[in-house]
């Protein structure tokens, strides 16, 4: 009778136990401006909330948990940067910078700014992936804060050996087809291919990460009392 009533609750308890890589879920943060937000759309609009289709996808278990504001300076980011490190974060996407240059912040100073996230970032998560979203001022070449500003995003990825988004608003900026009449944020057009400009760096740093995580739980397991 023990074993006949077992089965059934054996049967029962693998239908409903929750999947194996629930667990497993990683965590991307993004920390950005209007341009991540979506300014002006629906939540779900902004490129943010388009990347776990693709992450589903390609089979890569992440949750994404956009930190974004509309009007965010690199200042403000590191005022609400705390509140999100409660949790472990894995891959860390920073996406600010052009509020401060719009406000003839010196580009020391928000560089300094960027530099502080990302080192409270990696204090509380030191394995984390960090990809940094380059922006541009108009007439990039022409003057020397507008060109100072635009190489600041690759110093701080060289800097941090962190992955390089060269420009978010590649494809986006300047077509009035892709953007709100304000000219300035892109519309749901013009957001996925944010999207897909987004995807194509941080796909293969998620492939990396799933990998060594997989490869991390599995040498736990091995390393157990009693396994083989």
């Amino acid at each position: 009778m023990r074993s006949a009533v077992a089965l059934p609750l054996a049967i029962l308890s693998i239908l409903f136990a929750p999947p194996a890589s629930a667990a497993e879920t990683k965590t991307i943060l993004i920390l950005g401006d209007s341009l991540s937000q979506g300014f002006g759309l629906a939540p779900n609009e902004a490129y943010p909330m388009l990347l776990p289709k693709k992450l589903r996808g390609a089979g890569l278990n992440f949750r994404i948990i956009n930190a974004s504001a509309a009007g965010g300076t690199t200042e403000g980011g590191l005022e609400r940067l705390p509140a999100h490190l409660k949790r472990k974060v894995d891959i860390f996407i920073l996406e600010l910078g052009i509020n401060d240059a719009f406000r003839g912040v010196p580009v020391d100073q928000i560089q300094n700014n960027l530099q502080q996230i990302i080192d409270k970032v990696k204090t509380r998560n030191p394995r984390v992936r960090v990809v940094i979203a380059g922006m541009q001022l108009p007439d990039y070449t022409t003057d020397d804060y507008v060109s100072a500003f635009g190489k600041m995003f690759a110093d701080l990825a060289a800097k941090n050996d962190a992955a390089l988004i060269p420009y978010l608003l590649r494809s986006v900026a300047g077509d009035p087809s892709l953007n709100l009449a304000d000219g300035i944020h892109p519309n749901t057009a013009g957001q996925k291919i944010l999207a897909e400009t987004v995807w194509q760096v941080l796909e293969p740093l998620a492939r990396e990460v799933d990998t060594l995580s997989s490869r991390a739980e599995q040498g736990t397991s091995q390393s157990k009392p009693g396994s083989h």
